[in-house]
């Protein structure tokens, strides 16, 4: 491994999600003001979407670690799950023993119970759900009924659904119009900027120890977010191969050829070569029209 090489005490560009790695970029501060202004109203659902890679899982994490005291929160990884497993899913987070004999009716009166009984010692509920595109129709129904459950004052419960875009196209069915109506806030992740992959480069390595020159170089850096289409995931996974094939030379600064060579090898990453070709083809179209427009002179 490369950490000694670099002067590093841990892997900078890791693929778990990682709190300790997180840095203030604009879309990551701005979905957690979202959630947080909106866990303050306590109603209905929340909704947080962004393309694979663009970090709703850290977010996800962040928001769960940094909730106050007054909140209880229970967390679906894999949502993939019908309306009776999600049933039984949630008992099991809201900490309620049960048998396996009761049928889904005295089940869901359970959880009820158990949300008023948090909800009169002051405790607000949240259900967090990640990948949550992956929710099938009976079972995104089956929470908004969940969202039925409420005091005068609050509702008994929050839902806070992180997805995929397919999440906001499924939302659009007419089928799902009562729960689009229960989305309060919600949120779109963009990829990060050349400026702010550059600073999201630089941060993790010195989170991960190193303090020297940068090892990217600024054409680097901009080649690096081209290819990775300001990606986070993506950008980890090629700046991890730069570092590797770099302490593989023995080098210290992270070249062209190393980090063309670490693109090629990335699934979903855009090719070198594919990046280059709109700008031979504009090139390409400027002097056929050159020649033509000399040919019509003469």
């Amino acid at each position: 491994m490369y950490l000694t090489h670099f002067g590093l005490n841990q892997a900078p560009f890791s693929l778990t999600p990682n709190t300790g790695f997180f840095f203030g970029l604009t879309p990551h501060v701005e979905a957690l003001q979202v959630l947080q202004t909106a866990l303050q109203t306590g109603e209905g659902f929340i909704k947080v979407t962004g393309e694979v890679g663009t970090g709703k899982t850290l977010i996800c994490r962040k928001l769960m670690n940094d909730l106050p005291e007054k909140y209880r929160c229970a967390y679906l990884p894999n949502p993939y799950l019908s309306p009776d497993e999600l049933r039984w899913a949630v008992a099991k987070e809201l900490g309620l023993q049960y048998s396996e004999n009761l049928d889904q009716q005295q089940l869901t009166g359970m959880i009820q119970q158990q949300l008023m009984a948090l909800s009169a010692h002051g405790n607000a509920v949240i259900l967090v759900l990640d990948e949550a595109q992956a929710l099938p129709n009976e079972s995104l129904e089956a929470l908004r009924l969940f969202t039925n459950l409420e005091t005068e004052n609050r509702k008994l419960l929050q839902v806070v659904l992180f997805g995929q875009p397919e999440l906001d196209e499924r939302l659009q069915s007419s089928d799902f119009r009562q729960l689009r109506q229960r989305i309060t806030f919600s949120y779109k992740l963009r990829p990060l900027t050349m400026e702010e992959t550059q600073a999201y480069i630089q941060y993790r390595m010195g989170i991960a120890g190193y303090g020297g020159d940068g090892v990217f170089d600024k054409r680097s850096l901009r080649m690096l977010h081209r290819m990775s289409r300001g990606i986070p995931r993506l950008i980890n996974i090629i700046a991890h191969k730069a570092l590797m094939l770099t302490y593989g030379c023995g080098h210290h600064k992270v070249s062209f050829q190393h980090l063309k060579d670490a693109v090629e090898d990335t699934e979903d990453a855009v090719s070198v070569n594919a990046s280059w070709q709109p700008k031979l083809m504009a090139l390409l179209f400027v002097l056929t029209l050159g020649a033509i427009f000399v040919k019509v002179s003469l």
